[in-house]
């Protein structure tokens, strides 16, 4: 039976299309659009360099100016820690008694070291303090008073423990530190610091020299020098605090010098007074390093502000010439705009191929003036004999700054181009 107009068949013949339907697409895609912006640049290689000066010279000024901060405070930081920030000192509070008068809370315990030495963050720690001789007394280096040599300044006396020298970091020039065992027999022996040793005449310890101290003799057991901490005991003679308690009744010992780990004084501050007074740690008055100084921070900061400000006048130049020539761009492919829209394109498509071209050309002046900041600070550091520091997410916001610029520059002759009607623009042609 054949299928006729009116039957189920011929009806659903009828319905069916002629030609299957084909979803909606849009034939320019993205890939198309970054090709036409990339040739477009390419093929002006001359304008190109000139657009992306501004642009390159802004982003590398700022990843610059960045990677400085970060460098030079590390840098500060580092000389600052070298000089004072491991050196901390306690001594007894003084209090006042009276006008004009004043006396100390307490003591310090003998076993000052070992308690000290418990705390986190301490690396070494030594008890040091004058000796006062008697009236009269003096060190020298022979038995018999001289009437014809000329007066000097009398030799100062320090009682500390064997650690000093490691506290302070000296550097022992001759002989050797006394150790833990003077200290505990209460042995005469000495250390000199070298201009006391110098005044003294003895500069060497191969030939076992002796001082006197008040006419008792000391054996030299060494010379020290290069001090970073207490350089006055450059200029003193060092014997043990068990042989000062012996022979001049030093009664307790006069501070507690402690070397520190970096960025722990703070901390270590306030566990040292409670370690050695733990009944009353106002009685001890602890002299922790401080943080940098307000001052470097000071000038660093406006010294970052200048440069950002001057980061932020070439980006804004660049973001001008990236506008001009685009606009310029758009003036010159006037007829190129028309034909592109009489063939289909739309105000959309040509937008985009314009916006794709600035963005095109801001990334890549990101990327060129990131690499170029980072070679000149590392340079700049390589000369210097610094050890650069740079974030990582500085360098990658450069570049992602650079492509911000291009789409803030693209924005208006991206829409001015598309505005172009292509009856116009063929007959302008």
């Amino acid at each position: 039976m054949s299928a006729g107009p009116g039957t189920r068949a011929g009806r659903r013949a009828r319905a069916a299309p002629p030609v299957p339907r084909v979803a909606r697409a849009d034939r320019f895609s993205a890939g198309d659009l970054l090709f036409e912006a990339t040739t477009d640049l390419s093929s002006r290689p001359g304008r190109l360099v000139m657009t992306l000066l501004g642009t390159v010279i802004g982003i590398a000024a700022l990843v610059l100016t960045l990677g400085f901060a970060h460098t030079t405070a590390q840098q500060l930081a580092r000389q600052f820690n070298a000089f004072a920030a491991t050196q901390l000192v306690a001594v007894p509070a003084q209090a006042q008694t009276g006008a004009d008068r004043s006396a100390t809370t307490g003591p310090l315990p003998w076993d000052a070291v070992e308690r000290v030495q418990r705390l986190a963050g301490v690396r070494q720690a030594a008890v040091l303090a004058e000796v006062a001789l008697p009236e009269g007394a003096a060190v020298t280096a022979v038995t018999v008073n001289d009437p014809s040599q000329a007066p000097a300044a009398p030799l100062r006396l320090f009682a500390a423990s064997a650690h000093l020298l490691d506290t302070v970091e000296g550097t022992v020039t001759a002989g050797r530190m006394f150790d833990a065992g003077h200290d505990r027999r209460g042995d005469r022996v000495a250390v000199l610091g070298t201009r006391a040793a110098q005044r003294l005449g003895a500069t060497r310890v191969d030939t076992q020299p002796s001082i006197f101290v008040d006419g008792v003799a000391y054996a030299v057991v060494g010379v020290f020098d290069d001090l970073a901490a207490r350089a006055e005991l450059l200029d003193a003679v060092v014997i043990p605090t068990g042989t000062a308690r012996r022979d001049f009744r030093l009664s307790a010992p006069g501070e507690v010098q402690a070397r520190i780990v970096v960025g722990s004084g703070a901390q270590v501050a306030g566990q040292t007074a409670l370690a050695l007074a733990p009944d009353d740690p106002d009685s001890v008055e602890v002299r922790a390093p401080a943080a940098r100084s307000d001052l470097a921070q000071d000038v660093q900061a406006d010294v970052n502000v200048v440069f950002l400000v001057v980061s932020g006048i070439v980006l804004l130049a660049g973001v001008v010439g990236i506008a001009s020539v685009t606009t310029l761009s758009v003036v010159e492919r006037t007829s190129e705009i028309g034909l592109r829209r009489a063939l289909g394109a739309t105000p959309r498509q040509i937008a985009g191929q314009f916006m794709t071209e600035s963005v095109v050309v801001g990334l890549l002046g990101g990327l060129v003036g990131a690499a170029a900041g980072v070679t000149v600070l590392l340079v700049v550091c390589l000369v210097q004999g610094w050890a650069p520091v740079v974030n990582p997410l500085v360098p990658l916001g450069g570049v992602l700054l650079g492509g911000v610029v291009g789409a803030l520059a693209g924005g208006f002759p991206a829409h001015r181009a598309s505005r172009v009607e292509p009856v116009t623009a063929l007959r302008g042609s």
